[in-house]
């Protein structure tokens, strides 16, 4: 999102100016040229730092994929989701950003305090909705009221997005999210104060031929006790998740039922191109190894033991004497 937000009044006022003459093109980048000196707003304080909104920003993308996964297995459609831009304003221009009516996903994550707002475009939603109830994917540019079941559809299919949230935001927090409600008009949602800091995680969302924007709203209260987790020194110097011990005797187990090859080298020789193709039933090769000398066993193309040829049972077999130790060279046997 850009840093400064218009509403769709505004828009539309700029779109009208264009298109009557009254102000071109032209005129309008002139304006721009105009303004050397960048007003600061006190109430827009950037409480989050740069490195901050990278990590939250690669959280949403692995959310994305999983969102693309989940969705393109419950509607049987091509999906694709993915984080367009990530940026901090005030709660109150996000509310004046979001269309009069949309889908608004409000979600709470205990243990931490505070809820997120998950905002789905009205076209990406009805098609969804469509595709649920076996149509094509066709979406309706407008929402006068949600019905009872509409309503229940929605819940129950973004409900399911929630274990999903929970995966992606493991390697931050161990958060246990709940969609607490399901609200269509922007004006009677009320999460934060006005101007209270917040990181609007914008995601490009397609469904079929249907193209949207999936937008994710996160108080800095919400954020607050887990801030430091979101630097870069904490990623880097956090240790690696210590195993628990049943996973270690079961890795272990099944490592033992592995199969490796051995092969066991009797020796080797060089000749000619002529003598090999000159050679007959009864010709002898001389080998490199005396046959007092202990053979080469092999896993894969490393030697890890020397032993003896002889039989078992009827059949060849070698017998280890010893594990080969690195840096004994196989030519000193």
């Amino acid at each position: 999102m850009s840093e400064e937000v218009l509403s769709q009044s505004e828009i539309d006022a700029l779109l009208s100016a264009i298109s009557t003459g009254e102000m071109t093109a032209e005129d309008f980048k002139k304006e721009e040229e105009k303004k050397k000196v960048k007003v600061y707003d006190f109430k827009r304080a950037l409480r989050f730092s740069k490195d901050q909104i990278r990590s939250l920003t690669r959280i949403y993308e692995n959310y994305a994929r999983l969102l693309t996964t989940y969705f393109s297995a419950q509607l049987r459609t091509y999906v694709n989701i993915s984080v367009a831009s990530a940026d901090q304003i005030p709660y109150e221009e996000y509310i004046r950003s979001i269309p009069n009516m949309t889908i608004l996903n409000v979600i709470e994550v205990p243990p931490l305090d505070g809820r997120m707002i998950m905002e789905i475009h009205p076209m990406i939603a009805y098609s969804m909705l469509d595709r649920i109830l076996g149509g094509k994917g066709q979406s309706y540019n407008k929402i006068d009221n949600l019905t009872e079941i509409e309503m229940r559809l929605m819940t129950n299919l973004f409900e399911r997005t929630l274990d999903h949230l929970q995966e992606a935001w493991s390697s931050l927090a161990e958060v246990e999210p709940i969609l607490a409600d399901i609200e269509i008009n922007p004006q009677f949602l009320q999460a934060v104060a006005p101007n209270e800091t917040v990181v609007v995680i914008s995601m490009n969302a397609s469904v079929g031929e249907t193209s949207g924007m999936i937008n994710i709203c996160i108080p800095h209260v919400l954020l607050e006790p887990i801030i430091p987790k979101l630097s870069a020194h904490y990623w880097m110097a956090s240790t690696k998740k210590a195993r628990k011990p049943e996973e270690v005797v079961i890795l272990e187990e099944k490592i033992k039922e592995s199969h490796v090859e051995i092969i066991a080298e009797l020796g080797s020789s060089e000749i000619t191109i002529e003598d090999f193709l000159s050679l007959d039933s009864g010709d002898v090769i001389e080998l490199n190894r005396r046959f007092d000398q202990p053979l080469m066993l092999k896993i894969g193309d490393k030697v890890k033991f020397t032993g003896q040829p002889g039989k078992k049972n009827k059949k060849m077999a070698v017998q280890i004497l010893d594990t080969f130790k690195e840096g004994d060279g196989e030519n000193e046997w």
